[in-house]
């Protein structure tokens, strides 16, 4: 890998199941071959099973290189996302729930999101309570991303999410189930803190690309929707990030206050 940068692989939905046992792993091989850190944009697994879990570990055991990811809706499907996580977690894989981790000059800030829809459409916390329910579920998912993106002092910052932040990125799913896709609610911190870019998952007929509205680019890494869109390749994107110095990727244990003086995100990042 060349010195200066480093390359952020990225993809998602992985939705591994019980007979995934040799079906990642070639995958991985090509993935850590191709860069230095590599983010999952949730549901690793298809049932949030114990046991998709463990096949998942499996795959990803002989990977080399940082492998951080948050939880998908799918993970938490059977109600053991905790169990979930400590198997990854144990396998070497860092898992982000509103947490950070910080490599070369890079932060990556994670949280899982969730829906209500966008722009003048989203969901408000009106009429019954289960609605109220659904938003305050919402509110507290933004308020964990930015209470991550808070944290870090890093150069170059990388959202890390499910859901997605923006209306752009799902547009090809059905227009009924948009309000279950993201939420605006995720962009308002990303646009507040220099963000070099965001990834999510989740919506596998959606869009590759989009941005917020003060120009920070999303990224969507379904990997239904890369491996249509990028025919005889890889289903993963890489991102070249110009690299501070060397250092170890693992969750940062330290909150910090906001800062959101500091200079604009970068924009030198390179998608392939």
């Amino acid at each position: 890998m060349a010195a200066n940068v480093i390359r952020v692989a990225a993809l998602g939905d992985l939705h591994c199941t019980r007979s995934s046992q040799g079906a990642f792993q070639p995958l991985f091989v090509k993935v850590a071959e191709a860069a230095d850190v590599v983010i999952i944009a949730g549901d690793l697994t298809d049932y949030g099973l114990p046991e998709e879990a463990r096949v998942l570990a499996k795959e990803v055991s002989g990977v080399r290189v940082p492998i951080v990811a948050v939880l998908g809706n799918h993970d938490l499907e059977s109600g053991k996302a905790q169990e979930v996580r400590q198997i990854l977690v144990d396998a070497g894989m860092i898992i982000l729930d509103g947490e950070v981790c910080e490599t070369r000059g890079v932060g990556i800030a994670g949280a899982k999101g969730f829906g209500g829809g966008f722009g003048k459409h989203a969901l408000a916390p009106w009429g019954e309570t289960i609605i109220k329910e659904f938003v305050r579920e919402a509110v507290n998912e933004a308020l964990r991303f930015e209470a991550a993106l808070a944290r870090l002092r890093t150069p170059h910052l990388i959202g890390l999410l499910h859901y997605s932040p923006v209306q752009e990125t799902v547009e090809g799913e059905p227009l009924e189930i948009y309000p279950f896709l993201g939420s605006s609610r995720l962009e308002e911190p990303v646009n507040r803190y220099p963000v070099s870019f965001v990834v999510h998952g989740h919506a596998h007929r959606g869009q590759l690309q989009g941005a917020t509205k003060s120009g920070v680019p999303v990224y969507n890494v379904s990997m239904p929707l890369l491996t249509r869109s990028f025919a005889g390749r890889p289903p993963f994107r890489v991102f070249e990030i110009p690299a501070a110095s060397q250092s170890v990727c693992e969750p940062a244990a330290t909150p910090f206050a906001p800062s959101p003086s500091r200079g604009r995100r970068a924009s030198d990042a390179v998608a392939s």
